[in-house]
């Protein structure tokens, strides 16, 4: 993990669990900031300040930990997907993809869908396939290719995660939908996904 620095001058962290408790250092939960120059509320929306501020806190939504007085950042609490109880990091499963032979490394979505039946989130993954460079051209990969490398995607993260994958969908090059920083937008892709499903279901 790379540090993020030391708060500015007049500005405190804290790092919250579920029950807005404080965390010691190196255990991840909710960053938290208290300073005399960040907002008070957003204007004429009482239902969002509520939901963004604890006791004078302001809950970013970003999650993290403070080790020696500096924070680093590991991702988004909205983005976080609980399997069975479990916290599941969307980026570990991510990287995880990304290490599979046929995929463009660093253009991968993982996101979780609620399974009302299963009481729980199932995981998706959404992998651009890399294709095969000739003459500087990318080769469309076929059906049969694209299967093979979502069972190598889903075969590696089973085995090297606490989770058992089931839901992976290898699409072509671009895809993925991206913010305007170039960062795989992870709801945006789930809306994506979801959509295509009921339009061929």
């Amino acid at each position: 993990m790379l540090s993020a620095g030391r708060p500015i001058q007049n500005t405190r962290l804290r790092i919250l669990d579920k029950r807005y408790h404080e965390l010691p250092d190196r255990h991840i939960g909710e960053v938290a900031i208290l300073s005399d120059c960040m907002l008070s509320g957003y204007y004429q929306r009482p239902d969002l300040t509520a939901k963004s501020f604890h006791d004078g806190w302001y809950l970013t939504g970003d999650l993290g930990y403070l080790a020696d007085g500096e924070i680093y950042i590991t991702g988004r609490k909205k983005d976080l997907i609980i399997v069975g109880g479990k916290n599941i990091y969307p980026q570990d499963l991510e990287n995880l993809a990304s290490e599979v032979p046929g995929v463009h490394a660093g253009r991968v979505a993982a996101f979780g869908i609620y399974n009302d039946r299963a009481g729980t989130e199932d995981v998706v993954i959404i992998a651009e396939a890399g294709g095969e460079q000739t003459h500087q051209n990318e080769v469309e990969l076929s059906q049969e290719q694209q299967q093979e490398i979502a069972d190598t995607i889903r075969q590696h993260i089973t085995k090297n995660s606490d989770i058992a994958l089931r839901f992976v969908k290898v699409v072509e090059r671009g895809w993925l939908i991206k913010t305007s920083s170039g960062k795989v937008a992870r709801s945006a892709n789930r809306e994506k996904y979801l959509l295509e499903n009921i339009d061929q279901g």
